[in-house]
C-alpha cells in the first residue's frame, strides 16, 4: 500500500470514529435529558448543576486517560460535553467581574464550558449581588495572584454576603501585549490593569523603556482604549485580542511564568463533598497575646492542613481583625467538622464561607 492509499484508510478510520463519537454525544445529551426529567419530578426547585459530580467526573477523566493528549486536554474537551449537555437540563447564567474580555471570564468558560450565558459586572460587590438577587444563577470573582497577592474587594464582600463559595478556578495569567500598530517602535502608552503592569514591569522595562505607562480598571478596558490610536497598545489575555480585533505584538510578557490567578465560584448553596474538597472559613478573636495561636491548634490537634491564611480589618474597631484561612477537607468530614465547632466555639464572629472541591483543571 502506497503513502496515499495509507493516509485514505487513515482518513476514513477518524471518520468512522468521528461518528461514533457524535452518535456517543448524542446519548449522553439524551441521557442527561432524562437525568433532568427525574429531578424535575422530584423536586420542581432542583439545582442542576452538581459541582461535586463535575469534579469526581473530571478526576476520573484523567485518572483513566491513556494518551496521547495530556490529562489537562482531555478534561477540558470533557468539560465542554458536560457543558453542552448541563444546558440541555438549564442553561447556566453567569456572573463575572467584566467586562467582556478579561481573565475572569476566561475562567468562567474554563470552569463552566461555553454552553452558559455570562454577565459581565462593574464591580466584585455587584457580581455578588447579582447572585443574591437571583438574576444569575452562580458568579466568578478573582481572590488571589501568585505574584501580588489576596484580592482584598473579594475577601470584604464575604463579610456581609449571604453567598457561599462552591468552587474555584486556577487560571495561568500569560499577558500578550496588544495594539493595532504594526510594531512595539510605534507604542508610546500602554494600557493595562495596574496588576498587570507590575507583573510585566520587567519586559516593559526592557522593551518599551519610554512609554508611558497608564493603568485602567481591567486588562478588557486597557484593549478596548488600544483600538482608539494606533501608537497606543494594552496588556490583555487572548480573549480581549479577538474580541476588539487587536494585533498581538509580543506574547507571555510576564515577569513571572508560572503567574496564576484563582477564582471563586459562589452561589446560594453548599457543595457536597466529592472526596478531594477544601474549607473556606471568616473568624475573629480576642486582641490578646497568643489569640491567633489558640484559635488555629484545634487544626493541627485534628490534622487539618491549613493552605492559605490572610487578615483584613473588621472595621469594628481599631486593630481588629478578620481572619480568612482555606483549609484541606469538607466540612462534613468528622476531624474538620469537630475542628470547625471548637474554633467557632471561641472566636467572637465566625463564618464558614464555603467547602468546594478544589480545581481539577
Amino acid at each position: 500500500m502506497n503513502d496515499d492509499a495509507k493516509l485514505n484508510a487513515m482518513r476514513d478510520r477518524i471518520d468512522e470514529i468521528d461518528l461514533q463519537l457524535q452518535q456517543l454525544i448524542s446519548e449522553r445529551a439524551e441521557a442527561a435529558q432524562e437525568v433532568a426529567r427525574i429531578k424535575l419530578e422530584q423536586d420542581p426547585q432542583t439545582a442542576f448543576y452538581r459541582p461535586e459530580r463535575e469534579a469526581e467526573v473530571l478526576r476520573r477523566v484523567k485518572s483513566r486517560n491513556p494518551g496521547p493528549l495530556e490529562d489537562e486536554e482531555m478534561a477540558r474537551l470533557f468539560r465542554e460535553i458536560m457543558s453542552a449537555c448541563l444546558a440541555l437540563e438549564q442553561p447556566l447564567s453567569i456572573a463575572f467581574l467584566g467586562p467582556d474580555g478579561t481573565y475572569t471570564q476566561e475562567a468562567v468558560l474554563k470552569h463552566f464550558g461555553h454552553s452558559v450565558r455570562t454577565m459581565a459586572m462593574g464591580s466584585i460587590p455587584d457580581t455578588f449581588r447579582e447572585v443574591e438577587a437571583g438574576a444569575c444563577h452562580y458568579g466568578v470573582v478573582p481572590v488571589e495572584n501568585s505574584t501580588e497577592g489576596v484580592i482584598t474587594h473579594t475577601l470584604d464582600t464575604f463579610v456581609t454576603s449571604p453567598l457561599r463559595i462552591c468552587g474555584e478556578v486556577s487560571l495561568p495569567i500569560n499577558h500578550q501585549l496588544l495594539s493595532s500598530a504594526q510594531s512595539t517602535a510605534q507604542i508610546k502608552r500602554v494600557y493595562s490593569h495596574a496588576q498587570s503592569l507590575a507583573q510585566c514591569r520587567g519586559w516593559l522595562d526592557q522593551h518599551l523603556p519610554h512609554a508611558e505607562r497608564v493603568a485602567v480598571g481591567s486588562n478588557a478596558e486597557a484593549a478596548r482604549l488600544a483600538t482608539e490610536t494606533a501608537d497606543t497598545a494594552a496588556i490583555a489575555g487572548e480573549a480581549a485580542a479577538e474580541i476588539y480585533r487587536l494585533k498581538l505584538l509580543a506574547s507571555n510578557i510576564e515577569d513571572e511564568p508560572g503567574n496564576t490567578t484563582r477564582f471563586l465560584v459562589i452561589g446560594k448553596q453548599d457543595a457536597p463533598a466529592s472526596g478531594d474538597d477544601k474549607t473556606s472559613i471568616m473568624f475573629s478573636t480576642h486582641n490578646k497575646a497568643g489569640g491567633l495561636h489558640a484559635m488555629l491548634s484545634p487544626f493541627a490537634e485534628h490534622g487539618i492542613s491549613m493552605t492559605r491564611i490572610e487578615s483584613r480589618p473588621s472595621r469594628r474597631g481599631r486593630w481588629d481583625y478578620l481572619f480568612f484561612i482555606d483549609v484541606e477537607g469538607h466540612r462534613s468530614d468528622d476531624n474538620l467538622a469537630m475542628a470547625l465547632h471548637e474554633i467557632e466555639q471561641a472566636a467572637t464572629q465566625f463564618k464558614v464561607l464555603g467547602s468546594y472541591p478544589q480545581a481539577t483543571i
